[in-house]
């Protein structure tokens, strides 16, 4: 039995557990639920220990070596605009749609209050803070002071940036120096990806201790609520491909409809099985051959597009935050909504390469929007069908931006 079928099974028993045990006031009930919440706790808390170390190194290794891969000139700052501009635009469009949608999904609010614990219980009648941020100071918190404070505080967008400047700046390192500071973040990230894949294998049982206090406190809505979030990810999921990504590809790339298309589908048809896209990698660089894209595109540009550019993460990410925000009675401002495309831009090319990856590099976003983190094993938990879609779509994504970037200037 596959890791994501014990996880559904044990998301399923949780919500069928919480529903039995919802609106009854027995000691059972509450001695349930009190022994449940710190195993869902301890579960979030392993995934939340990972995300420092993890986010930081892979962005360090993927942004510092870009001018490993035989000096790709203005095609890597070009891919980098590209890629940023898209990601851009699916996490703003994602956030625009998602909103409204969720806002009519009905979660009782008191039932969500509770969810957030006591200490948000309390402070729910205190009044609203004097003021709010400034755009100016938006701009000038994302510059830590000090970056060990940073990551102590979870400030994770400034670390973030932190982590990209630092990349940035080793990229332009000797070439002896640069791979030997490469050799160890990319240690680091290895370490840290078989890390996550060892806590991901208890998921099945943080996922069922999360479920169950959930669902005895929201009733069905929250069944409700899950069911409306994979709809939303899935429909985005194949818009964006649909109405961005196969355009670009056709009117900026070299190809036709017809090519494009038929250059596409057998990478897509592996990764949608696979949900990896470096599965579908052989695949992907044949079909670019194939196509007449030349060595470069296909043997440097593509690999890197693939490790780097997550368009359908991006989505992902964006809808995740803003469900989690519904469903735990929390209002998104527009600064914080703000700092949520930001981080989702950045932290998407920081997704690991592995099944539910873009969830959980979902964790310092969440914690740019502050929100609770308990909803992540919720998001794993359903993640099945989303991230075939989603891993599609990133491979979409990668093969796009391979076609339409001009790859023979030196």
């Amino acid at each position: 039995m596959t890791l994501a079928i014990r996880v559904l099974i044990g998301l399923v028993a949780g919500f069928l557990l919480g529903l039995a045990l919802a609106g009854s006031s027995s000691p059972v009930v509450a001695m349930t639920v009190g022994v449940l919440t710190p195993v869902g706790t301890i579960f979030v808390n392993l995934i939340r220990m990972t995300v420092v170390p993890l986010v930081v190194s892979m962005l360090v290794a993927s942004v510092g070596s870009m001018t490993t891969a035989g000096g790709l000139g203005r095609t890597g700052g070009r891919a980098l605009l590209i890629s940023v501009g898209l990601l851009t635009v699916a996490a703003i469009v994602s956030a625009v749609v998602a909103e409204p949608i969720f806002a009519r999904v009905h979660i009782d609010q008191s039932a969500a209050l509770a969810l957030r614990g006591p200490a948000s219980a309390a402070s729910s009648g205190a009044a609203p803070p004097v003021g709010t941020p400034t755009l100016a100071t938006w701009f000038v918190d994302l510059v830590p002071q000090n970056v060990v404070k940073a990551a102590a505080d979870g400030a994770m967008l400034p670390l973030i940036l932190v982590a990209v400047m630092f990349g940035l700046a080793l990229a332009r390192v000797s070439d002896p120096k640069r791979e030997a500071v490469l050799r160890v973040v990319e240690g680091i990230a290895e370490a840290m990806q078989r890390l996550v894949v060892w806590i991901l294998q208890l998921a099945p049982i943080g996922v069922f201790a999360l479920a169950v206090p959930l669902a005895s406190r929201l009733g069905l809505t929250a069944v409700g609520a899950v069911v409306a979030y994979v709809v939303l990810v899935v429909a985005l999921t194949v818009a964006g491909v649909i109405i961005l990504l196969y355009p670009l590809g056709i009117l900026a790339g070299p190809m036709s409809a017809r090519a494009f298309v038929s250059y596409c589908a057998p990478s897509q048809a592996i990764a949608f099985a696979a949900r990896s896209s470096l599965a579908a990698l052989p695949a992907m660089v044949e079909s670019a051959e194939r196509a007449g894209l030349s060595q470069r595109a296909s043997r440097i540009v593509l690999p890197l597009a693939i490790a780097m550019f997550h368009f359908g993460a991006a989505i992902a990410q964006t809808v995740g935050v803003i469900f989690l925000a519904h469903l735990f009675g929390a209002t998104l401002t527009s600064a914080q909504l703000a700092s949520v495309v930001v981080a989702v831009v950045l932290a998407s090319f920081a997704v690991p390469g592995i099944p539910g990856g873009s969830i959980i590099a979902m964790v310092p976003v969440l914690a740019v929007a502050n929100l609770p983190l308990d909803g992540i094993g919720i998001l794993l938990a359903v993640d099945t069908i989303p991230d075939m879609f989603r891993t599609t779509a990133n491979l979409t994504g990668a093969m796009t931006l391979t076609a339409i970037l001009p790859t023979h200037e030196t």
